[in-house]
Parts: structure tokens; C-alpha cells; sequence
């Protein structure tokens, strides 16, 4: 069942961003394919063909849902960084805290049409650039496509699958674990900062 938001008043920003989250959320929850247009416009509270107006497809709305975060990630994080914070954003995107579920999306979209699978790509190149600057290696690219594949999977076991006990695992332990074993691969990995005591 698809939940209706009240309709709002018009301004182009908040109908966008209303239709970019409404999709999120439901590309998070079924997959490209089993995400309608339909149910995208009516969880945004706008009527369907504003969607097309904004963003011309679902398959281009579907492109700007993974590219949202993931680009402003990309800008916001220095690389040292940048597979904790993706870590941490898929772990506490599952348990409600954070609002970033683009890798849910891309992870529940693969296997559909080969322009969803194009798209997830074109963002992973972009992880993976950054994270093989991460190692002086000259295996460096197999090095980041092996980190970013290992994260993918995680993802796919957590949230997808809810593979126990990786589904309840605490975020922390996971990153402890996650981050001291990857940085065998990339040498340039900042080290975790523990969070503070409660």
C-alpha cells in the first residue's frame, strides 16, 4: 500500500525534491521495475505527470535517486574517507536514521534493464577512482573494485537478503571490522574514529 501525502502547494523545488525522495524510498522498497510512476506521484502528493515534467522518465528519476547522494558524497568526502562514510550510510540508511537509500535502490534494481545497471556503474567508476587513489599499488583499480564489490555485498546480505547476523549487526563493529580488513588493500584508508561514549 502506497501512502498518499496531502497535496501541496506549487513550487517546482519542493515538488522535485518530493518526487526524488518519494522514489528513493520506493526504489529502496521494490526495485526499479516494481516501482510505478503512479505510486512515485502519489507518495510525492503531486500528480504523475509533473514527474515527467521534472525528470522526462523514471528510468532518468531512477539515475538522479543514485547520483543524488552518491555525487554529493563523492564532493563532501575526503577520500581517506569516502568507504566509511558509504559504509555508514548504507548501514544506518537501513535502521531508519539516515534518509540515504540509493544503494537499497541500485542493490534491489540489478538485474533489471541494462540502462538501470548502466547507471549503478557510472557511479561506481567514480567510487572506485577515488578509492584506487587510496593505494600506490599497481593493482590499485583491482584493489578499489575489490573494496567497492565487498561493500556492494554487504549491502545485498544486510539489507536485501537480511542475512543474520550481519542484518543486526551493530554499525560500529561492522565498520571496525570492515575498515581494519580493506585497509590491508588500500594503505590510505583514514583509520575509524570511535563514537563518543553515551
Amino acid at each position: 500500500m502506497v501512502e498518499i501525502q496531502p497535496k501541496r502547494p506549487r513550487d517546482a523545488q519542493a515538488t522535485r525534491q518530493a518526487l526524488l525522495d518519494a522514489a528513493a524510498a520506493l526504489f529502496a522498497e521494490r526495485g526499479f521495475e516494481r516501482a510505478t510512476v503512479r505510486d512515485i506521484a502519489a507518495r510525492a502528493g503531486v500528480n504523475q505527470a509533473l514527474l515527467f515534467r521534472y525528470f522526462g522518465s523514471k528510468k532518468a528519476l531512477f539515475g538522479e535517486v543514485l547520483e543524488r547522494n552518491g555525487r554529493e558524497q563523492l564532493k563532501a568526502t575526503a577520500p581517506e574517507s569516502l568507504l566509511e562514510a558509504a559504509l555508514r550510510g548504507m548501514l544506518l540508511a537501513d535502521d531508519g536514521r539516515l534518509g540515504d537509500r540509493s544503494l537499497e535502490a541500485f542493490l534491489r534494481s540489478t538485474g533489471g534493464s541494462d540502462e538501470v545497471a548502466a547507471t549503478g556503474r557510472l557511479l561506481g567508476d567514480e567510487y572506485a577512482r577515488v578509492l584506487a587513489g587510496l593505494s600506490d599499488r599497481q593493482d590499485s583499480d583491482l584493489r578499489a573494485d575489490l573494496v567497492l564489490s565487498w561493500l556492494l555485498g554487504i549491502g545485498l546480505m544486510r539489507v536485501v537478503v537480511g542475512k543474520e547476523p550481519l542484518a543486526s549487526a551493530d554499525p560500529d563493529e561492522i565498520c571496525e571490522l570492515v575498515l581494519g580488513a580493506a585497509r590491508t588493500l588500500l594503505e590510505g584508508l583514514a583509520v575509524p574514529v570511535p563514537p563518543p561514549a553515551p
